[in-house]
């Protein structure tokens, strides 16, 4: 028996609140789930800072993972298995690529890319590629299978169905994150028949398609994203925590680049300042490290430093206003300059963020970032792109909705002390 159909003794089960249990039979699968790279994702949250806000949402990437295969797993042992446009011999790849999809993401995972100018995705594929235990065990199956299982999480796999089950607008990606993210975050707005989506979801050619008759249950999925974008993943509040551990890390970049002397020095960091990291250092990152960091940085003799440490440690997060900067850029001169008059520097204390998410696109032929819509497949055969079936979606279709804030320390500025009068003018321009 080869090793990619070696199948386990037992099967092996994982309790899981959303998926009740998620099974692994195959022995790579089991395998790869106990490399110390994918072990790593374990102390990886999956909502970066959203724990600040909603309390119980500790879980991880480690969790995720196993959600997607498990999603994958049912779709292509069940629903798609004995079907004539579903090639079984794709089984073991598109596991393998639903299990490592979220490989390479770093310590609070957007935040950190943004500082650095990382993209998770090249990671993850540098770890399958690359001189790991995950490369190693793939490597096992065939010489070619880590770059196999690679071009399908970089989208260049040549079936575009398999991609498609990992990355499209109705993948298992976002099947679980939203039921996950949900059902930890104690929200309603993510949750949505997955059980009839798996049942009418069928292969064709090039892409997969959903049986018209599953239509209403599509409907909900697209509206529990919507949802849970707005009310969750972009929160004012954790937008702010996620400001303030943006500014700690460009802060201690700008220090380390002056050649400030550190009573904790950013050893694990030094690579990133200067884009001279390995993947081993890539590897060494994950949020124990930062946070422990922040709390040494506490205490540290640069007060900006000192202050921002403390404001993520001890949840101490900016105060937020709605602002277009497009409209109000006179103003945001002015509070700039005030805030220097004020001593107070606007590079880490005055900050712009704007969020913006597309619910659902059909297809747009030469567009950047072109989306490959939802297709229906009708009784008779024929395959309607879903916005011109639906209602519903048809209203939200390729509208972008975004979002302005602007962020301060209001502390700072209605603290008793120097420049009070100043300190005021500025409250009364933000307010």
């Amino acid at each position: 028996m080869s090793y990619a159909t070696q199948k386990l003794a037992e099967e092996k089960v994982f309790k899981d609140p959303v998926h009740r249990y998620i099974h692994v039979r195959d022995q790579v699968i089991w395998d790869v789930i106990g490399a110390k790279e994918f072990q790593r994702l374990r102390r990886i949250k999956q909502l970066g800072t959203t724990y600040l806000v909603f309390h119980g949402a500790e879980h991880s990437r480690f969790n995720h993972s196993l959600g997607v295969y498990e999603i994958v797993r049912r779709i292509v042992d069940d629903s798609f298995s004995g079907r004539p446009e579903w090639d079984d011999s794709e089984r073991l790849i598109v596991l393998c690529a639903a299990l490592l999809h979220d490989l390479g993401h770093g310590p609070f995972s957007h935040a950190f890319e943004n500082v650095f100018g990382l993209d998770h995705e090249y990671f993850t594929q540098q770890i399958i590629l690359g001189d790991t235990e995950v490369n190693e065990i793939l490597k096992r199956v065939e010489d070619d299978f880590p770059q196999r299982v690679a071009d399908v999480i970089g989208k260049t796999y040549p079936n575009k169905q398999v991609v498609s089950l990992i990355s499209s607008q109705i993948d298992a990606d976002r099947m679980d994150y939203l039921q996950r993210d949900a059902y930890f975050t104690g929200v309603s707005y993510g949750h949505f028949d997955m059980e009839r989506i798996l049942r009418v979801m069928r292969p064709r050619e090039d892409q997969v398609v959903i049986k018209s008759s599953g239509m209403h249950a599509v409907e909900d999925y697209i509206m529990s994203r919507y949802q849970m974008y707005w009310q969750v993943y972009f929160h004012p509040v954790s937008r702010s925590a996620e400001v303030v551990l943006t500014k700690i890390l460009h802060r201690a970049k700008a220090l380390s680049e002056m050649g400030y002397d550190f009573d904790q020095q950013p050893t694990h960091f030094k690579g990133f300042f200067d884009s001279t990291y390995t993947l081993d250092e890539y590897l060494a990152l994950d949020e124990g490290v930062l946070l422990t960091y922040f709390q040494l940085w506490m205490t540290e003799k640069d007060p900006i430093l000192s202050d921002l440490s403390n404001r993520f440690v001890n949840r101490k997060l900016f105060q937020y206003i709605e602002f277009d900067l497009a409209k109000d850029y006179m103003k945001m001169k002015e509070l700039e300059l005030l805030f220097k008059k004020a001593s107070i520097d606007p590079e880490y204390y005055l900050v712009f963020d704007s969020s913006s998410d597309l619910p659902y696109d059909f297809y747009r032929p030469g567009e950047e970032g072109e989306r490959i819509p939802i297709h229906l497949l009708k009784p008779n055969g024929e395959i309607r792109e879903l916005s011109r079936e639906s209602e519903i979606v048809e209203a939200i279709s390729g509208k972008r909705r975004t979002d302005h804030k602007l962020y301060f320390p209001e502390d700072i500025l209605t603290k008793d002390g120097k420049k009070k009068a100043l300190k005021k003018q500025i409250l009364d321009l933000l307010t």
